[in-house]
């Protein structure tokens, strides 16, 4: 019996649908994505234009392209562009027009600092929809490498050594120079170009070794403020109770730059930072809260701090911005990151319950161990916040609550970085990237929302 093959005709009249509404199913993400774009308020975007030169691409085709790429996992701007004529998804985003790369970076440079407003809308459109009702949150950070090596950081032993050749080096050619006119010079050394390149080479050493003045300046007084807070500490908990503290005393921090202070070049608002792997990597650290029953992604920030303990009150400052929109989280769970009294006292401050690990949770916990806060009874009384933090987390319903931590908030980072594709920034500088950060975490949001509404 003779198969019959699907014909394969490439002559026919329309290659595509005669209108771009059919060239995607019903339940395509790009329609879902231009359908929430549809209802932003894109008026600011809008007003920036002044109408003069060649007609602009719509801002809301332009967000939603963008929305989509990073959702895909489609970032550069040049990737973009050849989307436009290679997907039928973008097709349909961009109605058969094909924006070029520089308009495509262009716009997401321009408007970096709108896209928080963005996500605040998209947070409102899903509460109003009802897919996020704020209950308990779960707060973590990753580290994602910044668009610079962490081989072109200067440190401050080096830039010194290195200022001191350099201008050794100018010193001598200068003397050189002085000699020229009694003395021959090999026809390859021009003398005023390297002088010229030995001179820009020491600008730029002086920058960095003031940039890394500014951050000494900065930590030193943190240090000095965290110094005499444990002083004072000590000296309190001698008096109330008339016993020397136990432990050795605070040790006063050293002032200045120390050797291995060190500073980027190509992105100098970016951090050496730890890896998971046990090494370091050129980063910036990502922080975001996401609410356990939808897994939408709450709060999100950026900060230069490899520790996570400073956070709990930036993520608490973006929670008591959105109470009027979509409600308050009643509580918040975190890794023993984020463990201090004074993070503690924050979270009960603003009524919300904190369940912050006080221990690095082991795995395979034995039977025991898992049984004893259903065999003790009721905890005794305590009026420390962090130790009636630790009595509940001991319970059988504070594990079980404080278990939803890993399920929710590591696996979002997992699909940010594993999925989508992200795991660098493609911008630099802390203001940039706090942009495409709030571009990943609209996009990882949509994708999301898309699979909640069916």
């Amino acid at each position: 019996m003779a198969v019959e093959f699907v014909p394969i005709d490439r002559d026919t009249p329309y290659l595509l649908p005669p209108s771009v509404q059919d060239y995607l199913p019903p339940d395509h993400l790009a329609r879902f994505v231009v359908d929430i774009v549809d209802q932003l308020d894109l008026s600011q975007l809008s007003a920036v234009y002044a109408g003069r030169g060649s007609r602009p691409y719509h801002p809301a085709m332009m967000l939603a392209l963008l929305f989509y790429g990073y959702s895909t996992g489609t970032f550069s701007s040049r990737k973009l562009e050849k989307a436009t004529y290679d997907s039928i998804a973008y097709r349909y985003i961009c109605a058969n027009t094909y924006p070029d790369h520089d308009s495509i970076n262009s716009f997401r440079k321009r408007f970096l600092r709108e896209l928080k407003g963005l996500f605040v809308e998209i947070l409102v459109i899903a509460h109003r929809i009802g897919t996020l009702k704020l209950g308990a949150i779960s707060l973590d950070g990753t580290k994602i490498k910044a668009n610079a090596s962490k081989h072109k950081a200067l440190s401050w032993q080096y830039a010194n050594a290195l200022e001191a050749q350099l201008t050794q080096e100018v010193a001598a050619l200068m003397q050189l120079a002085e000699r020229a006119d009694n003395s021959e010079l090999p026809d390859e050394l021009i003398i005023p170009d390297e002088i010229s390149r030995r001179e820009d080479r020491l600008a730029v050493i002086r920058r960095a070794k003031e940039e890394i003045k500014a951050r000494v300046r900065e930590r030193d007084a943190k240090n000095q403020a965290e110094y005499e807070e444990k002083v004072t500490k000590r000296q309190q908990d001698e008096q109330r109770t008339g016993k020397k503290p136990r432990g050795k005393a605070p040790t006063p921090p050293t002032p200045g730059p120390q050797d291995k202070d060190q500073v980027n070049l190509t992105d100098a608002e970016s951090r050496i930072m730890p890896s998971a792997d046990g090494g370091f990597v050129q980063a910036y650290n990502a922080q975001a809260s996401v609410d356990i029953d939808s897994g939408l992604i709450v709060t999100h920030h950026i900060t230069q701090q490899p520790n996570d303990k400073q956070e709990v009150e930036a993520t608490l400052a973006q929670l008591d911005a959105l109470q009027a929109a979509v409600g308050k989280p009643s509580d918040l769970l975190a890794d023993t990151g984020y463990l201090s009294e004074r993070n503690v006292t924050l979270c009960l401050d603003q009524d919300i319950t904190p369940s912050i690990s006080t221990s690095r949770q082991r795995h395979n916990v034995p039977l025991a161990e898992r049984l004893k806060p259903l065999l003790e009874g009721e905890p005794a009384a305590t009026n420390d916040p962090v130790e009636v933090m630790a009595l509940r987390l001991g319970t059988a319903a504070g594990r079980a609550l404080y278990a939803k931590r890993k399920s929710t908030i590591e696996p979002t980072f997992g699909i940010i970085k594993h999925v989508l594709g992200f795991r660098q920034f493609l911008l630099r500088g802390l203001v940039a990237v706090e942009g495409e950060w709030d571009l990943v975490c609209i996009a990882f949001n949509l994708k999301r929302l898309h699979v909640l509404s069916g």
